[in-house]
């Protein structure tokens, strides 16, 4: 964990140190306040010892006065520090939590396909909050609480000393030994906190998930379960954070017994020294206000370093994901992706998911530039995987994927990404309007562009209809629209991206009768010039395909036309035809 916090640290001061001006002037301002309210108790004992002068009223009223001014400018200058300090921090602060947040939405959006299949959603969302959250409670003690603490008690402490040196040193030491004894107490009580906090990330993806289902809970009738699991869940959360809270009650039950046996015994030599003439009425004031001011600021540190250890705790979870290396890397030096033609060959390809058995074993396929190649095969042959291995969704285990001959693994991930156009089954969209979720496929595209590419995919009927047309908001993940108003906005995005690769996973299967007819012939002149898979679970619509390859447990069994395969008696697509009459097969 210690290795976590210095990451945390080190993560807090790159953003921090690339404002040097901020930092240096509210460090003074924050300097200078603290000494000049440290400085006011001398004059109010000055004010304690002017009252016991024998001289007249009126001389005694003047010097007061004389004092009331000079306490008045101190506060004044006080005043004006801390106002810097505030206007300083009111930028600084809320800054750097923008660049925390920037550096991790960067970093995790780069982690892999796999990566997001295993986490949920809503507790990465509450991951990046708690690290912004995080910085801001570590700023807040740091700068506002342990910084002006041990400026505060190193001037208590010096004045006591040369004050009254049995004092000064009696204080000195019970105050190292009640610093121990909290910040070992906060290192006991971090462990809780870490639990609490990771039974949070429980909770918010819980929620989550089960938002995100909430249509499957209300038509299988489980919402009784779910509430248990979720009750069960929270009833966790809360006895954590109720153990978490019952020991910090603990920890100041204890300072606060501390510090009575520490003020009677002040009080009590303060009067002993009082009565042997060592110290004055005024010095008697001067060490009662910094007693008060001792204990203010000693009782804070117990719940300064808990609270600092408790946003370590919340930033632990989010550090995790920052180390974790990015499962899909560009190599060194990697060069650009170039398509010149669009072959794409598969040289002897394995592939498996983590520690299963292989998926693709050795698998070769040569597609030549513009060719339209068709995958078919049952659920689990392996369709789909190709087409995720192309797009470096996942990386294989052996042989090469290489693109114009150059393999896929050598250039960039964004240039090869940028080369290929992606229509999938179940399209997901941006809660944006529909203008800027077809702008997505091209982003530099002109409104008449969006446009056009929507009214080839079909799309311009429907959005018409909607009183915002193009500035409607389809809702989180589009659920606004239907499965095929959904589909054919990804076909837009698809004829506006102008990509030299195609992918089409089962790109009509939300489509009724009729707009699958225009879909489809829209779909031919998108793939026209451009060399296209399509993944075919709907059998009549690949029969114009150049080839069909037909794929079972990883591995090639038939590859030719649609006539070619139907010629063969035992092949498993004449079966597979036969079984469907132009219906579906399952994927």
């Amino acid at each position: 964990m210690a290795l976590r916090i210095r990451s945390t640290l080190r993560l807090y001061w790159q953003h921090s140190k690339v404002h040097p001006w901020v930092l240096l002037l509210k460090t003074i301002s924050l300097v200078a306040g603290v000494l000049l309210s440290m400085l006011i108790p001398y004059y109010f004992k000055q004010f304690f010892d002017v009252l016991t002068l024998a001289e007249s009223p009126d001389m005694i009223a003047d010097r007061l006065i004389h004092l009331v001014w000079i306490i008045l400018m101190i506060e004044l200058f006080e005043w004006f520090f801390w106002r810097i300090a505030t206007f300083c921090v009111s930028y600084f602060q809320p800054r750097v939590m923008k660049e925390v947040a920037d550096e991790t939405f960067q970093y995790l959006l780069g982690h892999s396909f796999q990566f997001f299949n295993e986490h949920f959603i809503g507790s990465l969302v509450k991951k990046v909050g708690r690290l912004m959250r995080s910085f801001e409670v570590f700023h807040d003690k740091l700068y506002w609480d342990l910084i002006p603490l041990f400026l505060r008690v190193s001037i208590i402490f010096g004045v006591l000393v040369w004050l009254q040196p049995w004092i000064g040193f009696a204080m000195l030491v019970w105050t190292f030994l009640f610093l121990y004894f909290n910040y070992r107490f906060s290192l006991y009580k971090w462990k809780y906190d870490i639990a609490r906090a990771r039974l949070d990330s429980k909770v918010s993806g819980a929620l989550a998930d089960v938002f995100t289902n909430h249509a499957n809970v209300k038509l299988f009738v489980t919402a009784k379960r779910e509430h248990r699991r979720f009750f069960q869940l929270t009833q966790q959360w809360f006895k954590a954070t109720r153990l978490e809270w019952d020991i910090g009650s603990v920890a100041e039950a204890i300072q606060s017994f501390l510090m009575i046996m520490l003020e009677i015994a002040v009080l009590y030599l303060s009067v002993h020294f009082w009565k042997k003439g060592v110290i004055q009425i005024g010095d008697f004031a001067w060490i009662q206000l910094y007693l008060i001011e001792l204990f203010r600021q000693l009782w804070n540190f117990g719940r300064i370093i808990r609270d600092l250890y408790q946003s370590f705790a919340d930033a632990d979870e989010t550090m995790e994901l920052l180390e974790t290396p990015h499962d899909i890397q560009d190599v060194p030096l990697a060069s650009t992706l170039v398509v010149t033609q669009g072959a794409i060959d598969f040289d002897r390809v394995t592939f498996a998911y983590q520690d299963s058995a292989p998926v693709i074993h050795e698998l070769s396929l040569s597609i030549k530039p513009g060719e339209k190649i068709a995958l078919i095969g049952p659920s689990g042959s392996g369709k789909s995987t190709i087409t995720k291995l192309l797009m470096r969704l996942y990386d294989y285990q052996s042989g090469i994927l290489s693109i114009d001959g150059q393999d896929i693994r050598q250039v960039t991930t964004d240039s090869l990404r940028s080369q290929i156009a992606f229509v999938p089954q179940d399209p997901i969209l941006f809660h944006r309007s529909l203008l800027e979720n077809i702008r997505y496929g091209r982003l530099n595209a002109t409104d008449q562009e969006v446009i056009a590419a929507a009214k080839l995919a079909h799309c311009h009927e429907f959005i018409t209809r909607f009183p915002d047309q193009y500035q409607t908001h389809v809702g989180e993940r589009g659920v606004k629209l239907s499965g095929g108003e959904r589909q054919r906005v990804a076909i837009a995005r698809a004829f506006l991206a102008e990509r030299p690769l195609l992918i089409l996973d089962e790109a009509t299967s939300s489509l009724d009768s009729e707009s699958e007819q225009f879909i489809q012939e829209a779909l031919e002149k998108l793939m026209k010039g451009k060399t296209t898979l399509v993944i075919a679970h709907r059998l009549s619509t690949i029969m114009k395909m150049d080839r069909i390859v037909v794929l079972h447990n990883g591995g090639i069994i038939e590859e030719g036309a649609h006539d070619d395969l139907l010629s063969k008696k035992s092949g498993l697509y004449k079966k597979l035809w036969d079984l469907q009459v132009g219906g579906y097969i399952n994927d």
